[in-house]
């Protein structure tokens, strides 16, 4: 699932899907969402019967109370500083786009790498290690350093110190995330604020701009890099 993520295969070597204007990598990356998906499926029904996710409604609205504050904080100021670097907005999109560029995408990429990355993947590794005091430390650690190598798939065109910037980024998300899954044990939380975050994005539905801004760039690497640090933290508590 790693490898998708890098590579954009197997959905990569389907034809193009052109609907109005929405760009056809996005149909792409939903097509792999649902390989994913079926991944996950074959492992929970085949492999392990007796998995558990953690996909429970009970204690998602004490989940993101507690550890929610952080990530909206974040999203404002990312979303604030791209709106302001790429105003003008240069681009009327169809309402289409929006939604599936915009909403849908992002409600998927939140459901799908939450639930291969941290419900599947950390919990693995958290077992193989459980008789490591570590072991959520190091699961937490190994599937956001995954996750910020699956962020630079989409990066290949950008100079070097971009990419490792978006893979820095990325993989101090992950820890956060992951830390977050750690303490409720329940993947809804993770999943939402990941959606959640990932909504600053909307605004590039809007210009024909693809690339951050310098100011939006470094907003974004600091607060992110603070999530991952705050993840640290909720996972130092963990062990004590």
């Amino acid at each position: 699932m790693a490898f998708m993520e890098l590579t954009g295969l197997p959905a990569a070597l389907l034809p193009d899907i052109n609907i109005a204007d929405i760009n056809p990598i996005y149909f792409t990356l939903m097509t792999n969402f649902l390989f994913a998906f079926f991944l996950c499926w074959l492992w929970r029904n085949f492999v392990n019967s007796s998995w558990h996710f953690g996909l429970e409604l009970n204690g998602i609205c004490g989940g993101l109370k507690k550890y929610g504050l952080p990530a909206a904080a974040a999203t404002a100021a990312v979303t604030v500083t791209l709106i302001t670097g790429l105003w003008p907005l240069n681009n009327t999109p169809s309402a289409l786009r929006v939604i599936i560029e915009g909403i849908v995408y992002y409600i998927g990429v939140g459901i799908i790498e939450e639930l291969y990355l941290r419900g599947l993947l950390q919990n693995i590794i958290e077992k193989l290690l459980k008789s490591n005091r570590n072991a959520a430390l190091y699961a937490v650690l190994c599937t956001s350093v995954l996750f910020g190598a699956g962020h630079a798939f989409g990066a290949m065109h950008l100079p070097v110190s971009i990419i490792m910037c978006k893979i820095l980024w990325a993989a101090a998300l992950g820890v956060y995330f992951g830390a977050v899954y750690c303490k409720t044990r329940n993947l809804w939380v993770p999943i939402i604020l990941h959606t959640f975050i990932d909504f600053c994005g909307i605004p590039f539905c809007f210009t024909l701009e693809s690339e951050y801004p310098p100011l939006a760039f470094i907003a974004s690497l600091i607060v992110y890099l603070m999530l991952g640090i705050y993840g640290i933290i909720i996972l130092k508590k963990i062990g004590k």
